[in-house]
């Protein structure tokens, strides 16, 4: 019975050894960190036709993977694969393609987690598992609004909205509520945004030369990581714009956009790096004169997109580039041919005509385009061109007016020059005059001051001897009332001091007496006198009789019998 159970202790030792051998050894895996297994099992009931994802019991790549770790799978039923986990950086979105799932309803195109297709939610910044198998991520930039910018939304999905208003939540269209400058998550397969610059921008029209749209560039931050992001948005934006006037340009009038650059301190941007992505088109402002001249010029307008009117602006007729050229540019032609016609060739020469046409460009085209939701702040006229045969006349007769006037300006400066040193000698000659009174001023402050010092000191003096006086007296009189007080205390003293000794001897009622205890009073403490008293014996015996006590200090006189 013993040799049994140790035999099966034996054989349980054995078993237990080959299977620790055979997980550690043969079973055993490591997930590093950042990775993640994607595991395949070779046994179970196969995959329906329309599933490529295994659940638990079924072969097949299965739909879990496992997470960084050590981990136990027997080679014979499982195999392995390792792979890096799905890491979106800081500024970027993941886009899930998802192939396992439900199907899409008829008409959708993006999916909720559970759903095949791609998802509605995205992958914001961090680290995900999902198995590659079963799920495609695409990683783009996440939308940074620039300072100066405004996103418009249009969404991609839902039912169309109705024509001439906003979307709605799940509608399809321009939505009302705009982005702010900022860092958004949106799904680039449900959401178009589009920035546009809001403030102020400029359109110039360079005569001759052509047109162009001056706009904001972007505001330089401390985050490169956010400038970059930035800068990949409005390098997009530029390109649809490019698209647009591109498209544009073929048989009609269009702008070009010309971005104003803020080149950062530690970057060097050669001058045709800076005009990047400028599109010169020709483009005229001309318009026959009240006298029939063809005149040309070259104007700038300032224009500004407020934040709540963007989206109504964006919605009516698109980017800023279809903007100006649909509503600013012709608006700009035709008030100026409607007001330049109604002034002669010489208004425009002349500073009070070109100054009252700018104002009233100005005023009609601020509230022509305020009804757009477009606001102008102004319109400035900086050069103009007139034909050489009215110019040259208009010239030649100012050239001759402004000569006569610099001619008489000429006099008058002589003039003035004359009446200036005239003035200036006079200046001198009173400064010579000044300083002599100042100098005579001066000798007289000075004496009057130090008539005043003699006085102040001769008083001082004066003040000084009186009070010595007063101070002698003083002390003459302490002396003397002191001595007075000295000798009437030595009087009182005595005095008292005499009356005490007749007190005394009148209670002795004998002078002899009083001496007596006088010359008592004076005696030592320790004097003790002994009389003795000789009797019927001798001196010699008579002492041995006689007992010395102690007295105590005290003077007695002892008689011995």
């Amino acid at each position: 019975m013993k040799n049994a159970l140790a035999s099966l202790l034996t054989l349980a030792a054995a078993a237990a050894v080959i299977w620790g051998i055979w997980m550690w050894g043969f079973c055993r895996f490591y997930v590093e960190p950042d990775h993640m297994a994607v595991i395949t099992a070779k046994t179970g009931s196969p995959l329906p036709p329309d599933q490529i994802l295994a659940q638990i019991g079924q072969r097949g790549v299965q739909e879990e993977v496992l997470a960084e770790g050590r981990h136990f799978l027997n080679p014979w039923l499982y195999s392995r694969q390792i792979v890096p986990v799905i890491t979106i950086p800081p500024g970027k979105i993941g886009v899930v393609l998802s192939k396992v799932g439900a199907e899409l309803p008829e008409g959708e195109f993006l999916a909720n987690q559970g759903q095949k297709g791609i998802w509605r939610r995205v992958l914001g910044p961090g680290k995900y598992r999902l198995n590659p198998v079963g799920y495609q991520v695409d990683i783009v930039d996440a939308v940074s609004i620039p300072i100066g910018y405004a996103g418009v939304v249009t969404s991609l999905s839902g039912a169309q909205a109705p024509e001439g208003q906003f979307a709605g939540p799940r509608q399809k269209g321009v939505r009302e509520d705009i982005l702010q400058p900022g860092l958004y998550y949106l799904n680039p397969r449900e959401f178009k945004v589009d920035v546009i610059e809001i403030g102020v921008n400029q359109v110039s029209l360079l005569g001759r030369q052509g047109s162009a749209v001056i706009t904001k560039g972007q505001l330089q931050t401390q985050n490169v990581a956010m400038d970059e992001l930035q800068r990949s948005l409005l390098d997009k934006q530029q390109e649809k714009r490019a698209s647009y006037l591109a498209e544009a340009g073929a048989g009609r009038s269009a702008v070009a956009m010309a971005p104003a650059q803020m080149e950062r301190a530690d970057q060097r941007q050669a001058p045709e790096e800076k005009l990047a992505g400028t599109f010169i088109l020709n483009q005229f402002v001309e318009f026959p004169s009240r006298d029939g001249f063809e005149i040309s010029l070259d104007m700038t307008v300032e224009f500004e997109l407020l934040p709540k009117n963007v989206a109504q602006v964006f919605r009516g007729f698109g980017d800023l580039p279809a903007v100006v050229d649909k509503i600013i540019m012709p608006q700009i032609l035709s008030v100026s041919r409607m007001k330049g016609s109604a002034y002669g060739a010489r208004d425009f020469i002349v500073g009070e005509g070109r100054e009252r046409f700018q104002a009233e460009i100005t005023e009609a085209l601020a509230k022509i385009l305020l009804e757009r939701r477009i606001v102008i702040h102004s319109v400035l006229i900086r050069h103009v061109n007139v034909p050489g045969q009215i110019l040259e006349p208009i010239q030649m007769a100012s050239i001759a007016t402004e000569q006569d006037l610099t001619n008489k300006e000429k006099q008058n400066t002589a003039r003035k020059q004359a009446e200036l040193n005239t003035e200036l000698a006079l200046i001198d000659q009173r400064r010579g005059q000044v300083a002599q009174e100042t100098e005579k001023l001066k000798a007289e402050i000075r004496a009057d001051q130090e008539k005043q010092v003699a006085e102040i000191q001769a008083d001082t003096t004066r003040q000084t001897a009186e009070i010595e006086k007063e101070t002698a007296a003083v002390r003459a009189e302490r002396v003397t009332r002191i001595g007075e007080a000295e000798a009437d205390v030595i009087r009182l003293v005595e005095g008292e001091r005499a009356r005490g000794h007749q007190l005394k001897v009148a209670a002795f009622k004998d002078p002899q007496a009083y001496n007596l205890w006088r010359f008592a009073d004076s005696l030592n403490e320790k004097i003790a006198v002994r009389i003795l008293h000789a009797g019927e014996g001798t001196l010699w015996t008579d002492l041995e009789k006689a007992r010395m006590g102690d007295l105590g200090g005290a003077n007695v006189i002892q008689r011995q019998p």
